[in-house]
């Protein structure tokens, strides 16, 4: 009886632990985290180096798809014309590349499930515009669809791909805010069973809390899931110069993940030790008395 109680009393703090740990990741933004620190600086200096005036920029769009004369491959036969040779065609392709990924702005930020914004003290060009007023620190994140944020002046084969994109990015979302608001209903629902068990000794509602941990622990799984399915399936969008990272801006996930995937762990572990501890009860015993036999009678 005691070891029961104290796989009860243990798994319904666990269940609380839980509860406080996934309202913590569900209020704040730390999901998915940017930094675009050194791709702005490298962009900045790239402008820098442009700007000289005695660099000369060609653009690599602008010239024409021709071979070298005949006569100079003979001269530059070699291996180490051939070096040669390869080291201009990737200055060229990392230039074409620099200027591609620095017409589009990117910036640090912060993304929740109801908000993304600008982290705090790494722009000092944004923070100006924030505290100016021309743009917000946050933006919500949008669960309906609206034609608005579709790019403008684009071909229909690409226009279609983008809004199919769009559709399936909102479905993604929804399913990881519905799920995780479903796993703290049901955690919570059962944490409330369990404590009225414990308080009454019944035995059957303990073990229904717990199985009400391992389903909202279910929902936890599949809104986790969702949401790094749904991160993943943001960067590789098409096109990629439009949805895509480069390679020197660092992102991953933030704290709030880890708690979430934290009050994942502490309510499956609530769950297995509130249905385990029903089963180490002592059922009581009922003592029946015979009847003695008197004078050779039954």
């Amino acid at each position: 009886m005691a070891a029961m109680k104290i796989l009860t009393g243990t798994g319904l703090f666990l269940a609380f632990c839980a509860l406080g740990l996934l309202a913590m990741a569900i209020c704040t933004d730390y999901w998915y985290e940017t930094d675009a620190r050194r791709h702005r600086e490298r962009c900045k200096n790239y402008a820098n180096k442009r700007n000289d005036p005695g660099y000369i920029y060609i653009s690599n769009h602008n010239l024409p798809l021709q071979m070298p004369p005949k006569s100079v491959e003979r001269k530059e036969s070699g291996p180490d014309a051939a070096a040669l040779i390869r080291g201009k065609r990737h200055f060229v392709a990392a230039a074409s590349a620099m200027e591609s990924h620095c017409s589009r702005q990117f910036n640090s930020t912060i993304s929740g499930l109801w908000r993304k914004c600008h982290r705090e003290g790494f722009d000092l060009e944004t923070e100006d515009l924030i505290y100016k007023g021309i743009i917000q620190r946050c933006t919500p994140v949008k669960y309906h669809y609206t034609s608005s944020i579709l790019p403008r002046n684009l071909p229909i084969n690409m226009t279609k791909t983008i809004r199919q994109d769009e559709w399936h990015a909102l479905h993604l979302r929804r399913m990881t805010a519905g799920f995780v608001g479903m796993a703290v209903s049901i955690i919570l629902f059962g944490w409330i069973i369990g404590v009225l068990g414990c308080c009454q000794q019944h035995d059957l509602m303990q073990y229904v809390a717990g199985l009400l941990f391992l389903m909202g622990g279910t929902c936890c799984i599949i809104s986790l899931c969702t949401c790094v399915a749904g991160i993943n399936f943001e960067l590789s969008r098409y096109p990629r110069y439009m949805y895509g990272l480069p390679e020197d801006i660092s992102h991953g996930y933030g704290w709030s993940m880890f708690c979430a995937w934290g009050g994942l762990g502490l309510t499956l572990l609530a769950g297995f030790l509130c249905t385990l501890a029903p089963s180490l009860s002592t059922p009581a015993r009922t003592t029946t008395h015979k009847p003695r036999q008197e004078n050779g009678t039954v």
